[in-house]
């Protein structure tokens, strides 16, 4: 799977101005917001699925692809909330010509790399509901009308 960072390749986090990891932060909670409503959507289309389930097995599994959407969607708001506070800080260090840290880039990092970890997850759940809505489809009696 190829790389989901948002940043230049290289030491983009260690040389980057604040004006930068402040634009790169805006990017990320945009992302996360389509992901959040994604999400949302996501889990409307199953609920919408639910009504066509006859078979236990089926209803088993989509019981349980919505739990991990729902785990998914709560992940994704934490993320939104750590990404808002980050951009506060930068554009507080912005306003205020702070001189950032070293620890402050390595929390830039972390935050990107739980990021990345959130949408190679996002990416790995919704391929496995459109399989798992494909099946249910197939698999599933659905009723004929006259």
């Amino acid at each position: 799977m190829e790389s989901i960072r948002k940043r230049p390749k290289g030491d983009f986090i260690a040389e980057a101005n604040m004006e930068q990891l402040y634009t790169l932060t805006k990017h990320w909670n945009s992302d996360l917001h389509f992901f959040r409503d994604d999400l949302t959507f996501l889990h409307k289309l199953l609920d919408s699925y639910f009504i066509w389930i006859d078979k236990d097995e089926n209803y088993k599994v989509a019981s349980k692809m919505k739990n991990e959407l729902l785990e998914l969607k709560e992940r994704c708001q934490d993320l939104l909330e750590k990404t808002d506070k980050h951009r506060q800080q930068i554009g507080k260090m912005i306003l205020e010509k702070m001189e950032d840290s070293r620890v402050f880039r390595m929390e830039h990092e972390h935050l990107e790399d739980e990021i990345a970890s959130f949408v190679k997850a996002f990416r790995l759940n919704r391929l496995e509901l459109f399989k798992i809505t494909e099946y249910i489809k197939d698999t599933d009696k659905r009723p004929e009308y006259s």
